[in-house]
């Protein structure tokens, strides 16, 4: 080790791009699959960082002796495995629809995990190793790897906006080849490997195309679209906000008009189909500017709101191919303000498929603006006659519980509250949701309509609502104001004329109600009028799903699960009742058990062994102590990190942003923190330096949850970069506190019980998974206001921890993580 300093540089780049890595392969399997998979198969991948912990605990005579060797054949087996891996494991049958009832799902799916854990692996390999070669550079190398981890974050969401998906995997596997070459030269290695490196970089981009393209997922709506004979791509465009494909159909022209009057007797026009991740289907419709051939958009059941008023100033929520827009423009509107996430849409309309789409987004009536939802209505001064918000997810992954894991925001008590307060007085708001059997998503919708009324002061919500369901859509009207007689007569004919059936609308017959879609019974009736009376606590409770309404501290709108309904649900698995399991929330607890166990084995495995149980410290290190304090932070450093992410999606106005900035930023100044570390133990005492950052970040997270908001939303009008840097400034000391307790300690083992560094390695590491999928079920369940305060709970009870072992030398061990 003479003359060798700490590989900084390699260290940076590799976790650049690990990081990067990682949240390009949620990218790439929301594409492939759906998102609670690509969830699931993330999270357990890494674990190969606890994976690398125990490797290097158990080998460390051979990493001791052959530290070059491990260290720059790490970082290029991580540069190779991260595009090979990939490529594999995309190509491997797996179909987790089947998984229920085919066991060898399951074996594929290990398959998928392990060859995706081995870049993880690898790279956290690079990052234990320096750890453990230069135990006094710990905090400097770990400052390295969390401002490297940060500059990965924010650089692949931008990399997203620039290239394909796939161009990028290439891009991070080559950022890992150069992270071998440094690596090289800071080891003093000489310039033959990093020729070499340089050489498998540029091998990279020879591979064939076919080896390129993404394999979706035969469940996927794109993929069952594309067997309809003449049916093919005509573009696709990327970025970090979803792939969206064009499909056109030569020879089956496309129909889709969800929520379609069974009396209609009028066609949709020619349609081009526009997916959002191989799923999410909508349209654009050719449009020449007149209503001739539109007629279907007055037979669906989004039409409702033009019948019971005249709206002049109208805006649409997730306005999408401009379905929604169209159906405004033909009920001669004055002006439409139409609001759409994606600018990749926004743009296809304008430009390749402006003549097609008769330029609505360019039409006179119509401002288009690129935004997210909630952030636009709380920016906006304007009071709006109507406002439109219609089927934003894909009705068959919203059936199949595939959405329960998502966060959304547009579905909660605080949404809903701040949409009817930016309604004119009369104003409607109108939000169609699709219809499931049984019902979930319309009851919760409805709940949460009556809870944001009541909130408000209204007595009588339902005098505000009314609803109505075809046989695939529902639509719910909320005033601000209540139904006239003449309103009721309006919605009575709309509904008889296309055969919606009434489910509520004030002082609305039983006999009313299921008279077209004929269920065995009126549920959305009986249930709306439950909820709307004394006792909807007691009905809510009772039923059989989760329809309790979504807030901004738990926005899971999605979640409808309730587990003592599981053997009912099981015991239906013959006749087709397996969607009604919710998916996407067994998945996160299937998550939770597979890695505490893995967890566990890797965790338990140094000490066990019969070479693991030689680590036994001279200077009598509680192993005990050890492992609570890492686990400790492994779990705390996360629940944080993922809870303020969220709660600053609405402040930031957009989920991007909110990834970008709030990773970035907690990940660059944890690193600067922790660059600081030995500039603090050198005037005051590391214990001192650790109990008084944990109680910082336990005081300084409490703090956040008490004030946040309210210090936040008087700046939710300024611009973005105020927002950002508002956002930056306010996390930074947290941070800052938060890239202490980690490094310190580890620079103590180093001191103390170098042995040790690799096993807290894994400990960290493996906490980190477990608290990823933790966080998200404590949020599902209780909020994330939870989360924060079980975060400052675990860092304060760290800091007790700290030092976290004796100098007693010979100390008796007792326990079986200790002796």
């Amino acid at each position: 080790m003479t003359g060798q300093r700490a590989p900084l540089v390699s260290v940076a780049l590799i976790s650049s791009a690990a990081l990067a890595y990682e949240i390009l392969l949620m990218r790439l399997f929301s594409i492939v699959q759906w998102h609670h998979f690509a969830y699931m198969i993330i999270s357990l991948a890494l674990l190969g960082f606890g994976a690398s912990g125990t490797f290097i605990s158990l080998a460390r005579n051979t990493v001791a002796a052959r530290f070059e060797l491990l260290y720059l054949g790490s970082a290029t087996l991580f540069a190779m495995s991260s595009l090979v891996s990939f490529l594999v494991a995309s190509r491997v049958p797996f179909y987790p629809e089947a998984m229920l009832f085919d066991p060898a799902q399951w074996i594929i799916l290990v398959t998928t995990y392990l060859l995706l854990a081995l870049p993880f692996f690898f790279a956290a390999n690079v990052i234990g190793l320096a750890f453990t070669r230069f135990p006094s550079n710990i905090t400097y190398i770990y400052a390295g790897d969390l401002i490297g981890a940060g500059a990965g974050s924010v650089g692949v969401i931008l990399l997203l906006f620039l290239v394909m998906p796939m161009t990028a995997l290439k891009l991070i596997a080559t950022l890992g080849f150069l992270a071998v070459a440094a690596a090289a030269y800071e080891l003093r290695q000489g310039s033959r490997i990093a020729a070499a490196a340089g050489v498998l970089a540029t091998a990279l981009w020879l591979l064939p195309a076919s080896l390129q393209t993404l394999q979706v997922s035969q469940y996927k709506g794109l993929s069952q679209a594309l067997r309809i004979p003449g049916t093919s791509v005509a573009m696709e465009s990327s970025s970090p906000l979803g792939l969206v494909t064009v499909l056109s159909s030569r020879q089956v022209p496309l129909r889709h008009a969800p929520g379609l009057s069974l009396a209609a007797d009028e066609e949709p026009p020619e349609q081009i189909g526009l997916f959002t991740d191989a799923d999410n289907m909508s349209v654009i419709n050719r449009f020449d500017g007149s209503a001739t051939g539109l007629g279907y958009l007055d037979q669906l059941t989004t039409a409702l709101p033009y019948f019971l008023s005249s709206p002049r100033n109208v805006l649409v929520l997730g306005a999408g191919g401009g379905t929604d827009v169209l159906q405004a423009l033909t009920n001669d509107v004055e002006h439409v303000d139409a609001v759409e996430l994606n600018p990749d849409i926004v743009r296809l309309l304008q430009e390749q498929y402006g003549e097609f789409s008769g330029r609505i987004y360019d039409n006179a009536r119509v401002d288009v603006h690129v935004a997210e939802a909630r952030g636009f209505v709380a920016r906006s001064e304007t009071l709006y006659d109507l406002m439109i918000i219609s089927l934003l997810d894909a009705y068959g992954a919203s059936a199949a519980g595939l959405y329960a894991l998502s966060e959304n925001y547009l579905y909660t008590v605080e949404a809903l509250e701040q949409y009817l307060s930016a309604l004119a007085p009369g104003g409607i708001l109108a939000v169609s949701r699709w219809v499931k059997m049984p019902p979930r998503d319309t009851l919760k919708l409805f709940a949460t309509a009556v809870a944001a009324l009541r909130k408000a002061g209204i007595d009588d919500p339902g005098e505000h609502m009314v609803l109505i369901r075809g046989w695939q859509t529902s639509t719910l009207l909320i005033r601000r104001g209540t139904f006239s007689q003449a309103d009721i007569a309006a919605l009575r004919s709309f509904s008889e004329q296309r055969l919606f059936d009434l489910a509520w609308y004030p002082g609305m017959q039983a006999e009313e109600a299921n008279r077209y879609n004929v269920l065995r019974q009126p549920l959305f009736h009986e249930a709306a009028r439950a909820l709307v009376g004394p006792e909807s606590e007691s009905f809510l409770d009772a039923y059989k799903f989760n329809i309790n309404p979504a807030t901004d501290d738990a926005p899971y709108f999605f979640h409808f699960f309730r587990w003592r309904v599981l053997p009912e649900i099981l015991s239906l698995r013959g006749q087709g009742g397996l969607p009604l399991l919710e998916g996407g929330y067994l998945v996160l607890i299937a998550i939770l058990v597979q890695a505490i166990i893995a967890g566990a084995v890797l965790v338990l495995l140094p000490v066990m062994l019969p070479v693991g149980r030689r680590l036994s410290p001279s200077h009598g290190m509680s192993r005990m102590r050890v492992f609570s304090y890492f686990l400790l932070l492994g779990l705390a450093f996360l629940f944080l990190e993922i809870a303020f992410m969220q709660k600053l999606i609405l402040f930031l106005s957009h989920p991007l942003y909110a990834a970008a900035v709030t990773l970035t930023a907690f990940l660059v100044f944890a690193g600067l923190g922790s660059a600081c570390g030995r500039w603090l133990t050198r005037r005051f005492r590391a214990s001192l330096v650790v109990r008084a950052a944990t109680l910082g970040i336990a005081a300084l997270s409490l703090l956040y949850h008490v004030v946040l908001d309210s210090l936040l939303t008087p700046w939710l009008a300024t611009p973005d970069a105020v927002r950002i840097a508002l956002t930056v400034l306010l996390i930074a000391p947290l941070a800052w506190l938060m890239g202490l307790p980690f490094s310190l300690a580890l620079t103590r083992l180093g001191e103390q019980a170098r042995e040790l560094v690799p096993w807290a390695w894994a400990i960290n590491g493996c906490a980190s998974v477990v608290s990823v999928v933790l966080a998200t079920l404590i949020a599902i369940h209780l909020g994330l206001g939870v989360v924060v305060i079980l975060a400052a709970l675990m860092y304060a009870l760290a800091g007790r921890l700290f030092p976290i072992g004796t100098t007693v030398a010979g100390r008796r061990q007792v326990g079986a993580l200790v002796t």
